[in-house]
């Protein structure tokens, strides 16, 4: 298989839109999704991690509706396009909601599931004398503002008795991060698979810190309260949100499969997706008090640190009406 640069790779998973038609002719669409037309869902993704998922799965086909996928670099800019309308529903990391719901986004917080923090790492290259995260003192972090990683690195630096004060934020997308790694602009990267096994594997990055035991490795679909005042993509949504949950179910005994379909819709070396996919095994969980009060603590810290304006309430921007669908994917 053809090895594509990393940076390449960032800057088409960054643009890359496309359309999922599926083959079951769906209910119609118009002001309230059913008047005329057949129902689109327009859907978010990143890395085509949902979309590899539910296509190796076997779960992309035969739904009364499409599907338009849109690719983003991280959660933040998923976020703002189902802030403006222009995304029904996506996936994203344990922080940008909190970013979201701190600059007042119109979003609600559908679904969640919990996965290995292992894939979330900072990372160092090959040949930095930096070997510990106590030694991150004073250096130029690259990190994407609002991402998972934000909190990551957040996390790391509290448990060491330092904070956002005591380095120097360089806040980049992936694309941007990398160069910045590459050419030694930046100490160290906060980041998260596969751009974590990517960077590893490809580029001999070492780890200085992974998230496990620091972060709680959860994460949401997020969805446009317009979409789910609409009742045929409110429908739509919840046949997502089944399908997905089964294909995560059925991820966790067939990773070699997964792997396959990621690095062929992608282009990830297969050996990246391998170890990528390794640490992406998620598992559907309800979105009940502890899951809010996780990220209630999330919202807490970036407020103590002076990174997010003003206090964040978690639980109004959450929307539990789909917890059965993970009930019944649980059984």
């Amino acid at each position: 298989m053809t090895r594509r640069p990393l940076a390449a790779l960032l800057i088409a998973l960054a643009a890359v839109t496309t359309a999922c038609a599926s083959t079951a002719q769906g209910a119609s669409g118009g002001k309230d999704g059913q008047a005329t037309g057949r129902v689109t869902l327009r859907v978010g993704d990143q890395k085509a991690g949902s979309q590899a998922l539910l296509k190796a799965a076997g779960l992309l086909d035969g739904t009364s509706y499409a599907i338009t996928w849109s690719q983003f670099t991280s959660g933040p800019p998923l976020l703002e396009a189902v802030n403006a309308g222009a995304v029904d529903i996506g996936g994203v990391g344990n922080t940008p909601p909190v970013f979201a719901a701190a600059s007042g986004s119109k979003i609600k917080i559908v679904a969640a599931y919990r996965q290995s923090a292992k894939g979330s790492a900072i990372l160092v290259p090959n040949g930095s004398a930096i070997t510990s995260p106590a030694q991150l003192k004073g250096k130029k972090i690259a990190v994407a503002k609002g991402s998972s990683a934000h909190y990551h690195l957040l996390a790391v630096l509290k448990k060491e008795g330092l904070s956002f004060k005591d380095i120097q934020p360089q806040y980049l997308q992936p694309a941007d991060a990398l160069a910045a790694f590459s050419s030694g602009t930046v100490d160290a990267w906060a980041i998260w698979d596969p751009f974590t096994s990517q960077a590893e594997i490809q580029h001999k990055a070492r780890l200085v810190v992974d998230g496990a035991g620091i972060v709680n490795g959860l994460g949401f679909q997020v969805a446009a309260p317009a979409a789910l005042d609409d009742a045929g993509r409110r429908a739509a949504i919840g046949d997502f949100l089944t399908r997905l949950a089964k294909a995560r179910n059925w991820a966790a005994t067939h990773l070699d499969e997964w792997a396959k379909v990621w690095a062929r819709e992608t282009g990830l070396p297969v050996e990246v997706a391998d170890a990528a996919v390794a640490n992406a095994v998620a598992t559907p969980v309800v979105i009940d008090d502890s899951v809010v009060s996780s990220e209630q603590e999330i919202a807490d810290a970036f407020t103590a640190e002076g990174l997010v304006p003003g206090t964040v309430t978690f639980s109004q921007f959450v929307d539990d009406r789909f917890n059965d669908v993970v009930r019944k994917a649980q059984r």
